[in-house]
């Protein structure tokens, strides 16, 4: 019997999930995935996502790998904060939560973004749990100021005008409503690759339209603000960049912005025609630079030493 394909938005079942409590209190779903003692991954999805994002990732790492992956809050099976809530900051308590309730002191992982997921980085960069556990970093699609400035998802001159625009679409109220073919039309346009697989871009529809409209709207608030140039400069570990050449949410000349300002960049790496998804656009291609991450900054001894030093505690 021949084997049916993955569906490019299902992740295998968890060995184990997990409430984790951020700062504020607020509940965030995380899921662990592959043996306890291999070395360690944690993958931080963008705005508007949830773990199925990085379905992929998982699917492939998992047989030798420690994945750790969460919804961000008000994303997926992570609840809505309470007022005030949604920042930056948040994001960064978010992940210091995370890695403090799934990887045990000193335990080394290689640490993973993308979009808002990589801001979550820029924005931790300088907390105590990313130095104790952060051994690489991986920016996949991110900018870490001038979104609204340098978005070319509005196909307009580069002014004040299309700046203000850009930002009321990031905030925009309306319902996304449900997955359709113009929906999945609109969707490839604005995140996607031109030759983005029809599967692949299905798979972002459902993972984007399942995202709860209040959250959607009040992270596209926070994004339009967005200023965390001084958390590039503090993100003190090898990172390596992943682009899109198409991508319009957060074009190139961002990433290639952080690259630049990083104190240990590791290099761009721009995949051509892959657009702002590129962990399910180049799945390949961003597994690949994890492994190669992995296999440069973190060792089995370090993750079997950090395993054993917490049973014994």
């Amino acid at each position: 019997m021949s084997r049916l394909p993955h569906r490019a938005d299902v992740p295998p079942v968890p060995v184990q999930e997990l409430t984790v409590a951020s700062a504020d209190g607020s509940r965030l779903h995380v899921e662990l995935h592959g043996p306890e003692d291999a070395p360690a991954v944690v993958l931080a999805h963008g705005w508007t996502c949830s773990t199925r994002f990085w379905a992929a990732q998982v699917r492939d790492l998992a047989a030798d790998h420690r994945v750790v992956v969460y919804d961000q809050r008000g994303h997926g099976r992570s609840p809505e904060p309470g007022p005030g809530g949604y920042s930056t900051h948040a994001l960064a308590d978010d992940l210091e939560a995370v890695l403090r309730a799934t990887l045990a002191p000193g335990r080394k992982a290689v640490l993973a973004g993308h979009s808002m997921g990589g801001m979550t980085l820029m924005a931790a960069a300088g907390r105590d749990a990313v130095r104790e556990h952060g051994a690489a970093v991986l920016l996949c699609s991110t900018g870490s100021s001038r979104l609204t400035a340098e978005s070319l998802v509005l196909p307009m001159r580069a002014g004040a005008f299309r700046t203000r625009l850009t930002r009321a679409v990031l905030g925009a109220r309306a319902p996304l409503g449900p997955v359709t073919g113009v929906s999945k039309a609109i969707l490839k346009y604005a995140t996607m690759g031109r030759g983005s697989a029809p599967e692949r871009v299905d798979a972002c529809a459902r993972i984007v339209h399942a995202c709860p409209r209040r959250a959607r709207i009040a992270w596209g608030h926070v994004l339009a603000e967005l200023d965390l140039e001084a958390g590039v400069q503090e993100l003190r570990l090898p990172t390596a960049v992943i682009a899109g050449t198409e991508d319009r949410l957060t074009p190139p000349v961002l990433a290639r912005a952080i690259e630049a300002a990083l104190p240990q960049s590791l290099g761009l790496t721009e995949l051509t025609g892959m657009g702002h998804m590129t962990p399910i656009e180049a799945p390949e291609a961003v597994t690949a630079k994890l492994r190669e991450l992995v296999a440069l900054y973190v060792t089995v001894d370090n993750a079997a030493r950090a395993v054993s030093e917490e049973e014994v505690a």
